[in-house]
């Protein structure tokens, strides 16, 4: 792959990974258009080269909130810290679960399935649209929400579903204070990223790669570049009650995704 496609597809990763708009979703629908026929051990590389990109800038852009929290976890010290931390240890299980078990089920969806993306965009303007209609935000996340959150997490697997926006989505739709929402959706995904490419190297599914370092570099630096802008612009856009606007961006592309599959 060229420098120039990993820069590409390093800025739509960087972006969609924090909006509301699907990434995987993107990702297949750029391949689709770029036809590029990369072998699939190159492929996997470069996607776990863009989702750690987009990890170690949620990292950067929540480094206190992180510090503090695992400081708590650490030492095992009440507190709110504490008790967000295992909140997103359980909103990690239903993901996990779908991992381990339906891998190759997941696999195969991602596989020029055009049509699929373009329905499941639509699902994510569905679920943004409501969620912008939700006046009152006055709850606390609890362990019930948290976990209610993670099995939509796990949902969001499939290409076209926005991780993002549906867990969002969720959160506000349960009335959770939206500043709330958005910091427990971006810190619960870091756990399952890295854990899945702490699973891809074990595993040796890169051993045979052939991928050249500078277009890898590329990707990943602008991949980090733009995930960290989307990333506090998102939870402005969050709170301010803007969700209505990436629906009516997922309507347009999942109807465009629709045609491109006829």
């Amino acid at each position: 792959m060229s420098a120039l496609e990993t820069l590409i597809l390093g800025i739509i990763q960087g972006l969609t990974e924090f909006l509301p708009v699907s990434s995987s979703g993107h990702l297949e629908l750029v391949k689709a258009i770029f036809g590029s026929d990369y072998e699939q051990q190159q492929g996997l590389l470069l996607t776990i080269t863009l989702h750690a990109a987009t990890a170690f800038s949620t990292i950067f852009v929540f480094r206190k909130d992180i510090a503090e929290t695992l400081s708590d976890l650490l030492r095992f010290r009440k507190g709110e810290h504490l008790n967000f931390s295992l909140k997103i240890i359980l909103s990690m299980i239903p993901a996990v679960i779908i991992g381990l078990f339906f891998e190759d089920f997941i696999a195969s969806l991602f596989d020029g399935k055009i049509a699929l993306v373009g329905g499941l965009l639509i699902l994510t303007a569905l679920l943004l649209f409501l969620a912008d209609r939700v006046n009152e935000n006055n709850n606390r996340l609890n362990y019930v929400n948290a976990l209610s959150i993670g099995v939509i997490q796990a949902i969001a697997i499939l290409p076209g579903i926005s991780r993002s926006g549906a867990t969002i989505a969720l959160a506000v739709l349960l009335k959770i204070d939206r500043n709330q929402a958005a910091r427990f959706s971006f810190l619960m995904v870091i756990p399952l990223i890295l854990g899945s490419m702490a699973k891809s190297i074990i595993d040796g599914d890169l051993s045979d790669d052939r991928a050249t370092l500078f277009p890898l570099v590329i990707g990943f630096v602008s991949a980090f570049i733009t995930g960290v802008f989307a990333c506090r612009w998102m939870v402005t856009l969050v709170k301010k009650s803007q969700l209505k606007y990436f629906s009516i961006y997922c309507v347009l592309v999942g109807v465009l995704a629709i045609i491109m599959s006829l």
